[in-house]
């Protein structure tokens, strides 16, 4: 089922995009309240307010999301004078992980968007079409980006010191033949001494892990180095992690780390379980898919992953978020085979993951977007501006140690951490 909650908004909205000056850094535009964002490398999407929200439950959530946008559609009047990837009306989209989980895609007011050396502003609403809408009409007056003040620690659904228990039941699940790879996750909860301002943490993201792409989308923010899937204008491509070690700091130690990586049996194979889900999911959606046949090394600041970049030409109609519903959940995230997979972790993970290790990112009217998988994340609770979870997974196979599971673990929770700071 799905509602839309979107303060009795008329029908037809208008959306209307005008090119506008570089506005410099695009998270510093963003508001404290309602704001939306999916950037790297400094160039994307930032949004705020609500044209329209709609919500969406249970198996069929990405079907239904994706029906009720097309009727949003319908009816909406569109004048877009720039006509590049993101332009237009735009809806940015969060999904839980399991299939009994919600969803839902939000239309923001407004949109700032850049793409190389374009810069624009996207307006959507139910106003009648007047003149062009101006960045600096529609900006006002920002409220000083704040500090979480204090940040404590403590165990999320599982205590730490039961997880590596946990990650030797899946390493047993495995040696036994009945997956043959299972992710496992833990949350860990943070309490902030001052209300969060996203911001806050949306910037530092930004700024130190600009190779990912940083997000917040209702309750969800992070900064994910883990494409789903992109569509544009027909090409496809999703970008695959699996495997991962840690980084000393020290460029030395950290290249014959990355040489080690990029031999390690344990994680070539929890690398190709990965690959061959994506590919195999795409196959009835595309044509001339390529695979590259051994993974790159991608360095990030604070671990590296082996990466294979899946690319493929869209074959048919399908949007991207279709895409995105047929590649989830991918072996980097749940395991192999799917199916089995999920069960275990339903069994012995003892983890709501909510809408961590799923699909977040955005869609336009043409279908074409980016979604990429909410990793390095963690869910702002709904009621409660001083608490949030962290999440982190592992993928395990036969020769997954436990305590070096925690380890990389660890790891992976260290940009949320690091981002909830004091400078």
């Amino acid at each position: 089922m799905s509602t839309v909650t979107s303060d009795a908004v008329p029908q037809p909205l208008v959306a209307r995009t005008v090119l506008v000056d570089d506005p410099g850094d695009l998270v510093a535009l963003l508001p404290r309240e309602a704001s939306l964002a999916w950037v790297r490398r400094g160039d994307g999407l930032v949004g705020w307010g609500e044209a329209l929200r709609l919500e969406v439950h249970g198996p069929d959530r990405f079907a239904r999301a994706q029906e009720e946008w097309k009727q949003v559609l319908a009816g909406t009047v569109v004048r877009d004078e720039v006509g590049i990837p993101g332009t237009g009306p735009v809806a940015f989209g969060s999904f839980a992980f399991a299939d009994d989980g919600d969803g839902v895609l939000v239309v923001p007011r407004v949109v700032v968007g850049r793409r190389g050396g374009t810069s624009w502003l996207t307006t959507i609403g139910p106003a009648a079409l007047g003149p062009a809408p101006s960045l600096e009409a529609v900006l006002g007056e920002l409220d000083p980006v704040t500090s979480p003040g204090q940040v404590r620690y403590r165990d999320g659904q599982l205590p730490t010191g039961q997880w590596p228990a946990v990650v030797q039941q899946a390493v047993a699940a495995v040696r036994s033949g009945r997956v043959e790879k299972v992710v496992m996750a833990r949350d860990v909860v943070a309490e902030t001494a001052e209300p969060l301002d996203a911001r806050w943490i949306l910037g530092r993201l930004a700024r130190e892990y600009p190779a990912c792409w940083t997000f917040r989308v209702d309750r969800m923010i992070g900064a994910t180095p883990e494409l789903l899937v992109r569509v544009e204008k027909g090409l496809v491509t999703s970008r695959v992690l699996a495997g991962t070690i840690r980084r000393t700091g020290d460029d030395e130690a950290d290249l014959a780390r990355a040489a080690m990586l990029a031999h390690s049996s344990k994680d070539l194979e929890e690398h190709e379980y990965a690959v061959r889900s994506v590919a195999a999911a795409l196959e009835p959606y595309c044509s001339s898919t390529n695979v590259p046949e051994v993974p790159f090394v991608l360095h990030l600041p604070n671990v590296m992953h082996l990466a294979t970049d899946v690319t493929a030409v869209l074959d048919g109609s399908a949007t991207s978020l279709d895409l995105a519903a047929a590649l989830h959940p991918t072996a980097a995230v749940c395991g192999t085979p799917t199916e089995a997979a999920k069960e275990l972790i339903g069994e012995i993970e003892g983890l709501d993951r909510g809408r961590y290790a799923a699909p977040v990112g955005w869609m336009g009217a043409d279908g074409d977007g980016e979604w990429g998988i909410a990793l390095r994340s963690a869910e702002l609770a709904e009621h409660d501006p001083h608490r949030l979870r962290l999440f982190a997974g592992c993928g395990i196979v036969a020769a997954s140690d436990p305590a070096s599971e925690l380890a990389e673990s660890e790891a992976k929770l260290a940009p949320m951490r690091w981002a909830m700071r004091e400078d």
